[in-house]
């Protein structure tokens, strides 16, 4: 198979574990006997110093082109003051948008190697192994009205939650899909005692379950949703919640995993006539400007979208299952950055990034 794949490194650690992202790519690639087309483009703050755009034009046609797009991150501190349209995130969300990935997917493992690197207890993080759902492309930060607007006294800001139903539809459509392909439970999160908002998502949620009898759904509120992940991690299979809820309980999860470099994700969007979904892949860590450049960034966020862009836009379950038990080989061998806690000296983002490789390609 041609493996046509667009490559945004973005900004700050970014460009390190995409770097290692590829490099496994690349022997996956080798392994399977398939054709990598890689191309590159710029996103963030790397591309409004060059383009003064977080999102030029010519990354959207390439993006638009491309069988599926791998990121770094995105984000610089100097932006921090910049007005909303020249902030790097803008290029994210912008990006998000343009390939109408509406589904984002944060897989929580807890590895038996890092069980000691999560500040919870052992018992309440063993076995954990969930999917967590997002809405991507609606809620707060899509919405309108927004803004802020007078001054002094008068100064005010507003945000809308906004949501459709199609768009509740179809991000429940497939947090039931991947339910049916795991352990068949699937829990909603939302704040419907408060919120009309969530009480139309939590009835279209449970319209859409009698599309899938098979699976087992339960509602949460998000506050108690929070609490949970800490107290019975193990209680959850697919969690399904929408933009706001998601983006804060999934960044929750990188105390389940040991490190929030742990942690990839797969935005999707349509299904094309294969199968095989529109994707979007990056870490969920941040760009973490204060480590940039010093080869001690953990790339197994990235690695780990890797595997997720091969099962999910490829089709190629095999591939991916063997990045990922190369993951777990190098994680029980010790192999890692220092944000993992190993018991000797710490490994460099490029040393990990090889020694998964090399596992793929059959070495030792």
């Amino acid at each position: 198979m041609q493996l046509n794949i667009l490559i945004l490194p973005g900004d700050g650690i970014g460009t390190e574990v995409t770097r290692e992202a590829v490099k496994v790519l690349e022997s996956v690639a080798e392994r399977y006997g398939h054709t990598l087309k890689l191309d590159h483009a710029l996103l963030g703050g790397a591309a409004i110093h060059q383009t003064g755009n977080p999102l030029p034009p010519e990354t959207v046609t390439k993006a638009l082109a491309a069988d599926a797009t791998l990121m770094g991150a995105v984000g610089l501190p100097e932006f921090d003051a910049a007005p909303p349209d020249k902030r790097p995130e803008r290029g994210l969300l912008g990006l998000r948008k343009t390939l109408g990935v509406f589904a984002n997917l944060r897989p929580v493992r807890a590895y038996a190697a890092l069980i000691d690197s999560s500040p919870l207890k052992n018992h309440l993080v063993s076995g954990t192994d969930m999917i967590i759902v997002r809405e991507l492309t609606g809620g707060l930060y899509y919405g309108t009205p927004r803004g802020i607007s007078g001054s002094g006294a008068e100064e005010q800001a507003v945000n809308t939650m906004f949501y459709t139903r199609p768009e509740i539809e179809r991000v429940a459509r497939v947090a039931f899909y991947l339910a049916q392909r795991r352990r068949k439970r699937l829990t909603s999160v939302d704040k419907s005692n408060v919120l009309e908002n969530s009480q139309l998502w939590r009835r279209v949620v449970i319209e859409v379950a009698k599309e899938f009898p098979d699976v087992e759904l339960d509602h949460l509120l998000v506050d108690n949703c929070a609490m949970q992940l800490v107290l019975n991690p193990r209680r959850f299979d697919v969690l399904l919640t929408e933009n706001l809820f998601g983006d804060i309980l999934s960044d929750e999860g990188a105390v389940l995993a040991g490190s929030i470099g742990m942690l990839p994700s797969a935005s999707l969007g349509d299904r094309r006539p294969s199968g095989a979904w529109t994707g979007l892949y990056e870490p969920v860590h941040g760009s973490a400007p204060d480590i940039a450049g010093q080869n001690k960034a953990n790339p197994l966020g990235a690695i780990g979208s890797v595997a997720a862009m091969l099962e999910y836009s490829f089709g190629l379950t095999e591939e991916a299952a063997a990045v990922n038990a190369a993951m777990e080989d190098v994680l029980n061998s010790g192999r890692v950055t220092a944000d993992l806690k190993p018991a000797g000296v710490p490994a460099t983002t490029a040393e990990v990034g090889s020694a998964i490789a090399e596992r793929i390609r059959g070495g030792k």
